[in-house]
């Protein structure tokens, strides 16, 4: 997903990527804090980095080929 100045970075919604969806997170300045639009997560870049590690987590082995079923 292209970034369209949002905020800092780039970052995805843990909680409605951990549902297969890829929605983009916005930056609140005031409160120092990203939120989704889509859904009520709302979190400090610390919190989004390490959710989103679970996700890594989730599809680490998405690009390696598994033929070996034992």
């Amino acid at each position: 997903m292209a970034q369209a100045g949002k905020g800092k970075l780039n970052y995805r919604c843990p909680s409605c990527f951990m549902r297969d969806l890829d929605i983009d997170m916005f930056f609140d300045k005031e409160k120092e804090e990203y939120y989704c639009l889509r859904c009520e997560y709302t979190g400090n870049e610390a919190d989004v980095l390490e959710k989103n590690q679970m996700a890594r987590f989730r599809y680490r082995d998405i690009l390696r080929r598994i033929t070996d079923f034992d």
